[in-house]
């Protein structure tokens, strides 16, 4: 079997910067900028078209593909005069649309322990909107990050009482509580893993945990050449950690 051809789609924002478009966009196919060699229209052709006849179908995968993209287009609204488009919705208010078409009820909140009024706050949002909003805590059972085989000095205070997150209890209570949808506010880089894994219900990322820039990571992308220069010259860990 041959090796995986690797794909780098994120070099298309060159192309994308120069011409306004890239090869899988363009307002007219026929004048589109040419395909990457290691393009994945191309090289994973038989993926992409097998992806397509899944959401043709009536499984929930193909539902909630369909009312994503009707979504995607809700949140848009034209500008009389002209070719361009405003956007006119927040994530929250996407959430809130893609629930609503889904018919969606009862909407799980996995919250950060450091985000709970965040998640209050949204929970109030989702009640006003007809939804039954429920919550839990990533300390949900209070279990000391001892019995994770960690050590004293691996905890954030150590010598003191530090409970660790239970992302897996996290969504088996929703599963059990029948949750419609998921979301996760604020959990930690893993800890999300462990959740979508385990949920039942489809899950979506309203807010990621990002203790440095207010849960706004985009900002290291943006701060790279200069206040975050240093994740392209040092190592955050050593390779061998």
């Amino acid at each position: 079997m041959s090796e995986p051809i690797a794909v780098t789609c994120a070099k298309c924002s060159s192309v994308w910067q120069n011409h306004g478009t890239t090869h899988c966009w363009s307002g007219d196919p026929a004048l589109a900028p040419p395909q990457p060699g290691n393009c994945p229209s191309d090289a994973y052709g038989d993926v992409v078209q097998e992806s397509f006849d899944e959401y043709r179908g009536d499984s929930e995968d193909a539902k909630i593909a369909f009312v994503a993209a009707r979504v995607e287009g809700l949140c848009y609204q034209p500008v009389p005069g002209s070719d361009a488009v405003n956007a006119r919705w927040t994530r929250v208010e996407d959430t809130i649309a893609f629930a609503r078409l889904m018919g969606y009820k009862k909407i799980g909140m996995a919250t950060c322990i450091g985000l709970l009024d965040e998640s209050e706050r949204l929970a109030k949002i989702l009640t006003a909107q007809g939804f039954e909003p429920v919550s839990v805590c990533c300390k949900a059972g209070s279990i000391d990050k001892l019995e994770l085989g960690l050590a004293e000095t691996d905890k954030v205070r150590p010598g003191t009482f530090e409970p660790a997150c239970n992302p897996i209890a996290q969504a088996e209570i929703c599963n059990r509580m029948g949750t419609d949808m998921n979301i996760i506010v604020g959990l930690c880089v893993g800890h999300d893993m462990l959740f979508n894994k385990h949920s039942t219900a489809p899950v979506t990322t309203l807010i990621v945990k990002d203790r440095v820039t207010g849960h706004n990571p985009i900002a290291v992308l943006y701060g790279q050449n200069f206040y975050y220069k240093r994740l392209q010259k040092q190592m955050v860990l050593p390779v061998n950690e």
